[in-house]
């Protein structure tokens, strides 16, 4: 198996497949990276050689911001928006859907397990 930026890359995915394991790499990102180090996208992750797998790293650890530290900066531009009381900000600190998305009837990734509220009794005569 190799290992790229603190990630297992599975050897029987292709390569551009296996790239997506890495957080902050998709499709397109890993298509260039392959095509950079001059490897096919055809080619099983498990098939890489030492050379290869170097270029690979290197490749990844000059261009592209991943794992860990885009983790982390995430984090920061979100903690900031919240700080400086944006509508995305309280949206986020409310644990509300931030990008424009209705809560009437859905929503409830963001909003979590449903909090059921007892009816208001009718006051007997």
């Amino acid at each position: 198996m190799a290992r790229i930026a603190g990630v297992d890359i599975p050897d029987n995915k292709r390569g551009e497949i296996g790239l997506t394991y890495i957080f902050g790499i998709g499709r397109s990102s890993a298509r260039a990276i392959l095509s950079k180090a001059g490897i096919s996208f055809d080619k099983k992750a498990g098939e890489w050689n030492d050379d290869e797998s170097t270029a690979i790293r290197n490749i990844i650890a000059e261009e592209f911001r991943t794992e860990g530290v885009l983790k982390s900066e995430i984090q920061l531009n979100i903690k900031r928006l919240m700080d400086i009381g944006c509508y995305r900000g309280l949206r986020h600190r409310k644990g509300l859907p931030v990008r424009g998305q209705g809560t009437k009837n859905n929503a409830r990734t963001r909003k979590g397990k449903r909090k059921t509220v007892a009816n208001k009794k009718k006051a007997t005569k």
